[in-house]
């Protein structure tokens, strides 16, 4: 959790400064793009700080009403920011964009400091700027992502990710680049072939961008919102772990779930020699118990359920706190 609240706190910092930057930027010279990227920035810190909401009430214990805890929060959260993007971001982009190109105007020159300075430098000086905070943002984001590639490509990390806060962090920053590369473009195309609704086509291009990304994030949220099985390699692992019991004639099954960016819940069940004595059982279900749970410090909870190969009536269950 340590890597995505420094990922947040970077990107919060920067997208509040950035949203200012382009406020002043849009008043100044009325330019649509701006306006778009500056309405996209508050989404932004406001995602952020919809994420830190999350991790905080993620972490609050178990209770009698969850006794699994609230290690979803953060999943909920995260499809929130989701929306967000789609509804306060996105579709704002596109009705403003669309403003723009039905009644287009040439950027306003503005008086600074008793001197004339074209609206054209000013947007620049601007979206330079926020390029260069967005991209920083967005390395942090990246460097605090490379634990989760173990040698994947992003998309694929991203794909396999628990982490909805870190990877949410991730793609926002990309956007956020890439919305700022077209309103760069925007400006500057309109500038030198003199056509106005050309920064209008860009907010419309950003906001398209800023939906897509949206659609992205609600698909990989909502999968861990209602419940993801663990990375297969844990899976896998945990197999080969139960497997290296003597006792232990068939893994019937192996189920996982996610209950928590790093909190697993396994369910195993396992048919053993009928011969073990009860004791024996006894201790190879607390055997279990540690190892699965040394194996690997996500796994938080174990039932093990001990019944014959094909059939569904468990005779023996441990529930780990």
């Amino acid at each position: 959790m340590a890597e995505s609240t420094g990922a947040i706190y970077t990107a919060a910092g920067a997208n509040l400064a950035i949203a200012v930057a382009k406020f002043v930027g849009a008043y100044l010279t009325g330019s649509s793009a701006m306006l778009a990227e500056g309405a996209h920035s508050v989404v932004d810190t406001t995602n952020q700080l919809l994420l830190l909401v999350g991790l905080k009430r993620a972490q609050k214990p178990a209770d009698a009403r969850h006794p699994f805890g609230y290690g979803r929060e953060v999943y909920f959260y995260a499809f929130i920011v989701a929306l967000f993007i789609f509804l306060g971001g996105g579709l704002f982009a596109i009705y403003e964009g669309a403003h723009k190109i039905q009644h287009p105007e040439p950027p306003a020159d503005a008086t600074i400091f008793g001197h004339a300075v074209s609206g054209f430098w000013i947007n620049v000086a601007i979206l330079g700027f926020s390029i260069a905070a967005e991209g920083y943002s967005c390395f942090v984001a990246l460097r605090s992502f490379q634990a989760e590639k173990a040698g994947r490509s992003t998309l694929s990390a991203i794909r396999r990710s628990k982490d909805p806060a870190l990877f949410t962090i991730l793609v926002e920053d990309v956007a956020a680049l890439i919305g700022l590369a077209i309103a760069m473009a925007g400006v500057v195309a309109a500038q030198l072939l003199d056509w106005p609704a050309l920064d209008g086509w860009s907010s419309v291009a950003i906001g398209l961008v800023l939906v897509g990304m949206a659609l992205f994030l609600m698909i990989e949220t909502h999968g861990l919102l209602i419940g993801e099985a663990a990375d297969p390699d844990v899976v896998d692992a945990i197999h080969e772990a139960v497997r290296g019991e003597p006792a232990v004639r068939h893994v019937n099954e192996v189920l996982t779930q996610h209950l928590g960016p790093s909190d697993i819940l396994v369910n195993v069940s396992l048919d053993i020699d009928d011969a073990l004595p009860g004791g024996e059982i006894e201790r190879l279900v607390g055997r279990l118990d540690g190892r699965l749970k040394a194996m690997n410090h996500e796994v938080k909870r174990v039932f093990i359920e001990i019944q014959a190969k094909g059939q569904g009536a468990a005779s023996v269950q441990t529930i780990a706190t």
